[in-house]
């Protein structure tokens, strides 16, 4: 099974938003199912086969998740984050401030599904292979 060690050697290559879909093709061939993103510290749980899973330890000191998601906002600044004009501190950052609690990206279906603390699904997006 993988490491959150390999894991993270796979992310220090990701400089931005742009670098997500080749982070992705790594992880995945490092077995990993999917993943669940906490944005108030970016601890991660990882799963892979047979209900393994591992976690993460926090990134940063905690952030506070608004109660209330504005989708428009938060859509403009992932297009930002995409486009490789912000580093992920500074997209956590944005998460928290439009009310983004998680993320959970599936590898099987290669989509990424964002949610605010109600845990409403607020937008879910097709990762390119």
């Amino acid at each position: 099974m993988f490491t959150v060690e390999q894991i993270e050697q796979a992310h220090s290559k990701v400089k931005s938003g742009a670098d997500f879909p080749n982070y992705i093709k790594d992880i995945k061939q490092l077995g990993v199912k999917s993943f669940e993103t906490w944005v108030e510290d970016s601890h991660t749980v990882y799963y892979g086969h047979n209900n393994f899973q591992t976690s993460s330890k926090p990134k940063y000191s905690p952030l506070i998740i608004s109660d209330t998601n504005n989708k428009e906002q938060f859509l403009s600044y992932l297009k930002a984050h995409q486009q490789g004009k912000t580093d992920y501190v500074m997209f956590c950052n944005h998460c928290a401030e439009t009310g983004i609690e998680k993320w959970i990206v599936n590898l099987d279906a290669m989509t990424c599904t964002y949610f605010d603390k109600a845990g409403n699904k607020i937008v879910t997006e097709k990762i390119p292979e």
